[in-house]
């Protein structure tokens, strides 16, 4: 039973981890304006993000325009955008093979090759958390060296998103389900779950003891 509760709320982090390093790749919110000395008081806000870009009035209007070239990018706009993507397929495929070895489901029949597909789910969760986490520590990185450089004026510093902080919410989930997953068909939880034989002594019809096992 253990095994089972592991395996369910771990599917069920990264199953959320999944959706939040999905939305966080499509919010504009990765960059936003900093609002420090003359730039106090403005009439509009700027969200930088992975594929468009977006103007905020005053008055509420917004509009938005999607980046026209992928090579016009910087470095870490082009490979955040790669990991991201590479990191939510991962996340499908996770979802596929944990759900095939799950103890819900009779995909497979055999235990053993049941609890080594639950791991290698949870292994994947885990890469695609880690896919996630190097972009958003990328570009968090840039944003505050930018931030804090005396070169560039404050008209075009920025600081962190709210899609940073959901997609590390997101890696957050994803390496703990993973984790979980890896360890609910560990040998001590396995242990604890499936039934046990013990050795017992019976005479055959010859008169010897031979050993047989059966359930406890």
């Amino acid at each position: 039973m253990l095994a089972a509760c592991l395996e369910f709320l771990g599917l069920a982090f990264c199953l959320t981890g999944s959706l939040l390093a999905m939305v966080a790749c499509g919010l504009p919110m990765w960059k936003v304006t900093a609002f420090i000395d003359s730039n106090i008081v403005v009439a509009q806000t700027i969200w930088d993000g992975l594929w468009m870009s977006c103007v905020v009035q005053s008055t509420g209007q917004m509009q938005c325009k999607v980046h026209d070239s992928v090579l016009a990018l910087t470095q870490d706009l082009q490979t955040a955008r790669a990991l991201t993507v590479i990191s939510a397929v991962l996340g499908v495929v996770a979802l596929t093979v944990t759900v095939a070895g799950a103890q819900c489901t009779n995909c497979i029949k055999d235990e053993t090759v049941k609890a080594k597909v639950v791991n290698a789910g949870g292994v994947i969760y885990i890469v695609s958390g880690l896919f996630v986490l190097v972009p958003l520590c990328w570009m968090a990185n840039n944003i505050i060296v930018d931030f804090h450089n005396p070169q560039v004026p404050p008209s075009k510093k920025r600081e962190i998103g709210a899609a940073i902080y959901i997609g590390w919410a997101a890696t957050a989930l994803l390496l703990l389900g993973g984790t979980l997953l890896c360890c609910s068909f560990s040998q001590g939880v396995r242990g604890a779950y499936y039934p046990k034989y013990a050795p017992t002594k019976t005479i055959t019809s010859n008169g010897d003891l031979s050993l047989k096992k059966h359930y406890v």
